[in-house]
């Protein structure tokens, strides 16, 4: 179930981006010249990364200059801090994307000189893994013990370049670019995230970093509008680096996967450069100041049906609020198809995510839902919301969890313990209570049918979604309140094996709502890990042996928790939740206290609501963070009485 716990994100809007210093030496590898270097560029995954953190290192890996982008267009430019930079350049960018995903991606410039573009996509971030041979990040990190990584880096970028065009081929060919050797993936001198086809090219592919059964890293890539997210081609990156070093390398013999390239979805790719218009058209009717009824006429909602059990008249009510607080929406970002069985290159209903940003630049929400194309709309827009169709949201993730004492040390009480499986979310409850059903309740049960033909029960449990349960049939459960009741471990259901761990898994959730009898298919986004690192469940500062998180902490309504150091450390993961969990000793449905996550940016945040206990209790804190491919990480502090 898509989280909308969103809160506000404090950024900056600039009317430039921010940049570092210039030097007084000569610029590029040479000398005779005393004009600083300059690098701009833009950082997009499909919509525009706004003000993501820049940060530029030469081939010595000392840091060269830092921007921020542009709220707008996610534009970046600056001074390097020093005239005569070792090269290559290595860029990284991170931000979040219009889905609501923290993203970290890297780029890079082979050769110094005087001005510079350094664009970072998604596709730049594979030439590099191509080059490098392996996950740029953790070399970004270290840098500057990594001179010879670097040099191979910048040797290997331009046949990395080419060569992944060469698995792109197909999108190349539906997106008529004319002569695709020309196109400079890293320094395309006309980029903009504008739904041209450069920009289109990026949005069409899933690209992802994985690892083969073997344990090789990979570059994973695959048709975004596509049922399942599997991927279509694998290439072996330690391999693939090893050719592309070579004079005459052959770096098709990376590719361990059937397909060499991805497949492309032809008809699709046409209709979508004028995407942006839809938004644009948004925002004027947001200014308009038109209300809710006025709203649900209108012609760029009429053809709405419902998005994950929002109506129509929900969808106007938003953007009313929008209105009333003088919202805006930012470009919208392809998130894949929203068709239960889509045709290849023919997706009726497209899913996209937009940032909403107030009149200052911050970023105040995310906005999630799909769109339609009409060929034969005169008077409106070919592009409107049209919603999913989807009465209720479903969804079947990664999921690794974390016990933790109250000091903070690893729980011993919890064997295995970090433990991992899968997180089911089939959505119980209305997340708005309608005037035509008070309660809440969309479900009392339903089945999840596994891969391997298994089958689970779940059952209502008063919760946003539905309980895993212990008892077929079971329409009335008591939740525990906290990953137990989503969560299906593998050390604990001999059910789950590897053929429900692997990216694109497909799993059956059958229910029966109003009568009805449906079902829903969902597909795992990537791997479940087997062997999570600590240092990524999401932790709070502060907490230790001579200050434990302790009962009275939680109960109070003005207790503030930082996560800082742990976001510092994985800025690829983002806090999407945070509650608290008050269980009854002697038994019976526990009190759970949701609050509201800001957006990344902040790393605060204050428990203002109070909590009165009824008895003895025990009292835990619970943290979940998400990456990109929906991989999921819950930290349990149980605290001290």
């Amino acid at each position: 179930m898509p989280y909308r716990r969103l809160a506000s994100f404090v950024l900056t809007l600039s009317l430039a981006a921010c940049g570092g210093g210039g030097g007084s030496s000569s610029s590029g590898s040479g000398g005779g010249t005393a004009t600083p270097a300059t690098l701009k560029g833009v950082a997009a995954t499909g919509a525009p990364l706004v003000n993501a953190q820049i940060t530029v290192l030469d081939g010595q890996g000392k840091s060269v200059g830092t921007a921020t982008t542009h709220a707008a267009d996610g534009s970046y430019s600056l001074t390097l801090s020093t005239a005569s930079p070792a090269a290559p350049l290595f860029i990284q960018a991170r931000g979040l994307d219009a889905a609501g995903n923290a993203q970290v991606l890297h780029s890079t410039v082979p050769t110094v000189a005087a001005s510079m573009v350094g664009h970072v996509t998604p596709l730049t971030n594979a030439v590099v893994a191509l080059a490098l041979g392996g996950d740029p990040a953790p070399v970004f990190a270290a840098a500057s013990s990594s001179a010879s990584q670097l040099t191979q880096m910048a040797t290997a970028t331009p046949a990395a370049s080419d060569f992944l065009k060469t698995l792109l081929k197909n999108q190349l060919t539906d997106l008529k670019f004319t002569d695709p050797k020309t196109l400079d993936l890293l320094a395309d001198s006309s980029f903009a995230a504008n739904k041209g086809a450069h920009d289109l090219l990026i949005e069409s592919v899933r690209v992802d970093l994985g690892r083969s059964s073997a344990k090789v890293v990979q570059l994973l890539i695959g048709n975004k509008f596509l049922a399942s997210p599997a991927a279509e081609v694998a290439v072996d990156l330690p391999t693939a680096q090893t050719e592309l070093l070579k004079t005459a390398g052959a770096p098709a013999n990376a590719i361990s996967s059937t397909l060499k390239a991805a497949t492309s979805a032809t008809k699709l790719l046409g209709n979508l450069p004028g995407l942006d218009d839809l938004g644009a058209a948004l925002n004027q009717l947001i200014t308009q100041g038109r209300d809710a009824s006025t709203i649900q006429t209108h012609a760029l909602v009429l053809g709405y049906d419902k998005h994950d059990s929002r109506t129509k008249a929900d969808l106007a009510n938003l953007l009313a609020a929008y209105s009333s607080a003088n919202r805006q929406f930012g470009r919208f970002q392809l998130l894949g198809c929203a068709d239960d069985a889509p045709t290849g290159g023919d997706c009726t209903k497209v899913q996209v995510g937009a940032l909403i940003s107030d009149s200052t630049g911050t970023v105040v929400d995310v906005f999630a839902d799909a769109v339609s194309y009409n060929k034969s709309a005169t008077t409106t827009n070919k592009w409107n919301l049209v919603g999913n169709g989807r009465k209720l949201a479903v969804s079947v993730q990664p999921l690794a969890f974390l016990a933790l004492a109250s000091d903070g040390t690893t729980s011993s009480a919890v064997v295995p313990n970090p433990g991992y499986g899968l997180q089911v979310e089939i959505q119980a409850q209305l997340s708005d209570t309608a005037a035509t059903n008070p309660s809440g309740q969309l479900l009392s049960s339903a089945t999840l049918q596994l891969p391997g033909g298994f089958a689970m029960p779940f059952g209502y449990c008063a919760r946003p979604l539905l309980c895993v349960s212990g008892t077929t049939g079971a329409t009335s459960l008591i939740p525990t309140g906290g990953v137990g009741d989503i969560a299906i471990q593998r050390s604990a259901i001999g059910w789950i094996g590897s053929a429900e761990s692997v990216r694109g898994a497909k799993f059956l959730v059958n229910y029966t709502l109003s009568g009805a009898a449906e079902n829903r298919t969902a597909y795992l986004r990537s791997d479940v890990l087997g062997d999570p690192a600590a240092s990524r469940f999401p932790v709070l500062d502060g907490v230790s042996a001579t200050s434990p998180l302790t009962a009275a902490n939680l109960l109070g309504g003005t207790l503030a928790i930082n996560w800082d150091t742990w976001a510092a450390a994985n800025p690829d993961l983002r806090l999407i939740e945070v509650k608290r969990v008050f269980t009854p000793t002697a038994g019976g449905a526990p009190a759970v206290m949701v609050s509201a996550v800001p957006l990344p940016g902040k790393t605060t945040l204050t428990l203002s609501t109070s909590h009165t206990p009824v008895g003895a209790e025990t009292s835990e804190l619970w943290l979940q963070a998400a990456d990109a491919q929906g991989r999921r990480f819950h930290t349990r502090y149980t605290a001290k009485p």
